[in-house]
């Protein structure tokens, strides 16, 4: 007989709860619209929700043609960004409201207090980010220094920055991660690029601690990072994986892949819709699961129709 379980860890991180509940509050006081620059959750559903009580999505180029917001609200959403965005919005007459997950906060202050001491010191340090570039969280970080920073997404683009010359292998680095990247693949790129700067040093390992020459910075977000080693077990303990979560979310990308790794037998949907009885067999042990950018209720309609269909 089919069962259904669905993952007691997925569902909204801490930072995109804060968000919403920002955003549903300040609509139930006031009415009206809020701006919503970016979508404070990539999520097409839950976004439609929101939409219903007056949440509006905007982009850059939006802001950037809008000559006076008359005191209109602009939800700055938990990826955080750059100082100049909140110096455009203000100039063109917003009221902000700052959803930025304090996490984000955290490493924004860390780059921009590393930066300083870097140029302070002199020594030629480098900032160098583990994310995805593009990344709406990625962009805010190097903002912070006015992007002086190096972002690389994976190993691959680690070493070709390095034959590039972007990042120099006998100067400082200062390396950071985005904070819903995949920690192993982080530990794995920290040996990697420490292995490349003893040799190019010539540095025993020994030597190479306490030489300054590499400072790891532990920035990927604690719930986050445990939600990776709690998912892998989830996945493993189920014949067949159901993972929700919208295509453009990175985080859905990276714990979808988790979930892959684990049992081939995981398909990846936005929404109910996409679900195929094909997929499942009459005693499968189904796994619903999701991004931190899923809403529980979303999962919980997945599960009944699932249920429903055999």
């Amino acid at each position: 007989m089919l069962k259904v379980d669905i993952d007691p860890n997925s569902g909204f991180c801490a930072g995109v709860i804060r968000a919403i509940s920002k955003a549903e509050d300040s609509l139930s006081k006031e009415g009206g619209k809020i701006y919503s620059l970016g979508a404070i959750v990539h999520n097409d559903a839950e976004l439609e929700r929101l939409s219903i009580k007056g949440l509006v999505t905007i982009d850059k180029e939006d802001l950037d043609e809008i000559y006076d917001a008359g005191g209109e609200r602009l939800l700055i959403r938990a990826h955080g960004e750059p100082p100049a965005t909140y110096d455009t919005a203000r100039a063109k007459g917003f009221r902000i409201i700052d959803c930025t997950c304090p996490v984000v906060l955290k490493l924004q202050k860390s780059i921009r207090e590393t930066w300083q001491k870097t140029h302070l010191l002199g020594n030629g340090g480098q900032v160098l980010i583990f994310g995805k570039n593009g990344h709406a969280e990625v962009l805010g970080l190097a903002g912070q220094i006015g992007g002086d920073a190096i972002i690389v997404e994976d190993i691959n683009g680690l070493a070709e920055a390095v034959r590039e010359g972007r990042l120099l292998l006998n100067r400082p680095v200062e390396l950071f991660s985005q904070t819903t990247k995949n920690p192993v693949e982080y530990r794995e790129l920290c040996n990697w690029l420490q292995e490349m700067m003893m040799k190019a040093n010539s540095i025993s390992a020994e030597n190479f601690a306490g030489s300054g020459m590499l400072t790891v910075h532990n920035t990927i977000c604690s719930q986050v990072a445990s939600r990776h080693s709690k998912l892998a077990r989830f996945a493993s303990s189920h014949s067949i994986i159901i993972f929700v979560s919208g295509k453009a979310s990175s985080n859905g990308k990276v714990l979808c892949d988790l979930c892959k790794s684990c049992n081939i037998r995981t398909y990846h949907i936005d929404s109910e819709e996409e679900l195929r009885e094909a997929w499942f067999r009459p005693d499968d042990n189904v796994g619903v699961c999701g991004a931190t950018s899923t809403p529980k209720w979303l999962l919980e309609k997945v599960a009944r129709r699932i249920e429903a269909l055999l």
